[in-house]
């Protein structure tokens, strides 16, 4: 990450000959608190030190001009009449200029050059980050006016309405409210927000890619909130005032069991028992108990495997491997599903020795290569140089 700013800002240099903002916009990880985010419940991301850096400045061509370093791509946009592009990563881009201006916001042309080191397609969030940084440049260098909070739910427009992905808001969110050292609880009905304490500076979160196409997410995503939401219809019979998940508890869904499918009621049973870890690994964090923290990542894999059942052979299996090792203190699956990364917390001491064993334990078993990555907790996202 040291040498990707001043790169980025050597190829904005060379293409349009003008100093331009920097900034510096994270991925994230989400520590506990999965398939919780659309049932009105309780997540706990944190912005990582894998970034997207950008580089901006206005033009008076009276355009968006864009260079993504990455795909060795340019686009240029006319303002007024914005158009679908067929290079996916454009979309964002247009989106947020689009989302902007429905805003009232007027922007002016401007340049720019972006490229990062969050692995895509890992689950890691590059999309928010390209979102959050863009938007960040966007309201230093027109005077927007935008809460971050306000950016969060443009960023997540941009996904609903010109990307076509209907996620949640946690990516956007944290990529733009993370601090360093702290991870942040969200409540996604509401969006206020506590920040915690993550200071051991000797642990390492370490992501393993299974290498595995979670294809299956978003049609199986649809199929989990409905049957949620078949949950919720039973429960609403005995308490009204139950809009979501979010508002049950366990003695009243056990009361009721017999009236639902058991499907249902398994996966009413880990949203439930998940959102009860996220406040409970917060309270971890205050007393700095990751022993026990991590002992609820694993009791969130557990109830991802097999009452939600939106992991698959990979996923366990790195799991399995990972708790055998020394210096491990939790490990999960981490995100949507049927496919991408487990995130695991190892002591740094052991971080090379768990690299090495569990990429040859995992090909071993599989026969597929896992490609891992070690990153920390850092801040959201920052303008670096103006």
């Amino acid at each position: 990450m040291t040498d990707l700013l001043p790169k980025i800002r050597r190829l904005f240099l060379s293409k349009f000959d003008k100093e331009p903002l920097m900034v510096q916009s994270p991925g994230r990880v989400n520590l506990i608190g999965e398939h919780t985010d659309y049932n009105d419940g309780f997540v706990l991301p944190a912005a990582i030190d894998k970034v997207i850096v950008l580089a901006m400045a206005v033009n008076d061509a009276g355009k968006a001009r864009a260079y993504s370093v990455d795909m060795n791509e340019s686009v240029v946009m006319d303002l007024d009449d914005l158009h679908k592009s067929d290079k996916h990563w454009a979309n964002y881009v247009k989106g947020i200029i689009s989302e902007t201006q429905k805003e009232g916001k007027k922007l002016k042309g401007f340049d720019l050059v972006f490229g990062g080191d969050i692995p895509i397609g890992a689950g890691l969030s590059s999309s928010a980050a390209l979102e959050g940084g863009l938007l960040v440049g966007l309201d230093r260098l027109f005077k927007l006016g935008f809460t971050r909070k306000k950016m969060a739910r443009i960023g997540q427009l941009t996904e609903h309405n010109h990307v076509g992905v209907n996620c949640g808001i946690m990516d956007q969110f944290i990529n733009l409210h993370g601090e360093a050292n702290k991870v942040l609880k969200l409540d996604c009905r509401s969006l206020e927000y506590d920040l915690y304490p993550f200071e051991r500076d000797d642990i390492k979160i370490v992501l393993c890619n299974s290498k595995v196409s979670h294809n299956l997410a978003d049609s199986e995503y649809n199929v989990r909130r409905e049957q949620c939401e078949s949950g919720v219809e039973v429960l609403q019979k005995y308490e009204p005032k139950i809009k979501n998940l979010r508002d049950a508890d366990l003695e009243l869904l056990e009361a009721h069991r017999n009236e639902m499918d058991e499907v249902v009621y398994r996966r009413c049973k880990y949203v439930l028992e998940e959102n009860q870890r996220v406040h409970d690994a917060c309270r971890d964090l205050e007393k700095g108990d990751f022993k026990s923290f991590g002992n609820r990542m694993f009791q969130s894999h557990q109830g991802l495997s097999k009452d939600y059942e939106v992991s698959c052979k990979e996923l366990d299996v790195l799991v399995e491997i990972a708790q055998d090792q020394p210096g491990l203190l939790g490990s999960r699956m981490m995100g949507g599903g049927f496919g991408g990364c487990t995130i695991n917390l190892v002591e740094e001491a052991f971080v090379e020795d768990f690299k090495e064993t569990v990429s040859r334990e995992y090909k071993s078993r599989t026969g597929i290569k896992a490609e891992i990555y070690i990153t920390q907790i850092n801040g959201g996202t920052e303008i670096t140089e103006e």
